[in-house]
């Protein structure tokens, strides 16, 4: 897969689809499957045009937790079978280039587009006035396909980044997982904790996330945490460990049937299923005992046969 940025040159013709796929969810790649057949219809590349920082940063001054790092998400387009990423920096410039312009200028004249892929409710160019119905109308007149999808659902609810993240503030990782198509993963540093856990007899994993990515709701969760491709069964809290009192929010992992040092290795959590709410208990003993309960319930779900 080919990456274009700054003044890189794209390579053309192209059918194109246009976003911000911080994440490449199930609507995304459906999106993708569509350009791919029509690349290979015309005889063109299969090019999805991003843009770097998300929009909203720059506009507003801050943008929304992301889904996935940078990398990782050229890593997903990479693997839906993309042949060339565009990767255009979002500046105040180009948020005041006209929609008009951005067709014939980026589309047609850069990017030798001929046929264009979005959802049904793409909007772009200055004060989001360009839509599906000038693409068509542009499309007719200079000559490239226009090719509307649907949108994409996930057990009756429109997939979408702001939905995904609001599942995963709510800790509803299993939908999440059914939006994007696969378990959301966290990535990050491991660091060093406060020790509590390993004198309960239960040390963790704990980690530093990238202070931009989305982190799922406190809770305490079953999944994995990937160390080097592999994936280790896990028990995931996300939390302020409020029984010893006021704390900052931590993320860590209490990895089944482990022994080894992961300090400093760049992991990711994988979430797989929420299995309860993040609360204070009495005594640190009733917390012990709430532990045990959570590393059976994530074994029982992650090694059901053991």
């Amino acid at each position: 897969m080919r990456v274009v940025r700054g003044g890189d040159t794209a390579q053309v013709p192209t059918v194109v689809t246009i976003g911000n796929f911080y994440c490449v969810h199930k609507g995304h790649q459906l999106l993708i499957r569509k350009v791919k057949a029509q690349a290979a219809e015309l005889d063109a590349l299969a090019t999805v045009v991003t843009f770097e920082p998300h929009p909203q940063k720059v506009l507003r001054g801050i943008g929304p937790p992301s889904l996935v790092t940078a990398e990782g998400k050229l890593a997903l387009l990479k693997e839906a079978g993309v042949d060339q990423v565009v990767v255009l920096e979002f500046t105040p410039e180009l948020s005041r280039v006209e929609p008009e312009e951005f067709i014939e200028r980026i589309l047609v004249k850069e990017l030798g587009v001929k046929a264009v892929v979005v959802g049904s409710d793409f909007r772009f160019g200055r004060f989001a006035r360009g839509d599906v119905t000038m693409l068509k109308s542009f499309g007719r007149r200079l000559g490239f396909v226009f090719d509307p999808a649907r949108m994409a659902e996930a057990e009756g609810q429109t997939i979408s980044s702001t939905a995904i993240r609001h599942a995963l503030a709510e800790g509803d990782v299993r939908w999440a997982a059914k939006a994007l198509g696969r378990p959301y993963r966290l990535p990050g540093t491991v660091v060093h904790g406060s020790g509590r856990g390993k004198g309960m007899g239960y040390p963790t994993a704990n980690l530093n996330p990238p202070a931009e990515v989305c982190v799922p709701g406190a809770g305490i969760y079953a999944g994995y945490t990937v160390d080097a491709g592999r994936k280790r069964p896990s028990a995931i809290s996300v939390g302020t460990n409020p029984t010893f009192g006021q704390n900052p929010l931590s993320v860590e992992s209490f990895v089944i049937d482990f022994e080894g040092d992961l300090y400093g290795r760049e992991v990711e959590f994988e979430f797989t299923a929420r299995l309860r709410d993040h609360i204070a208990f009495p005594s640190v003993e009733a917390l012990n005992d709430a532990i045990a309960d959570d590393v059976a319930q994530a074994r029982s779900i992650l090694l059901p046969h053991q």
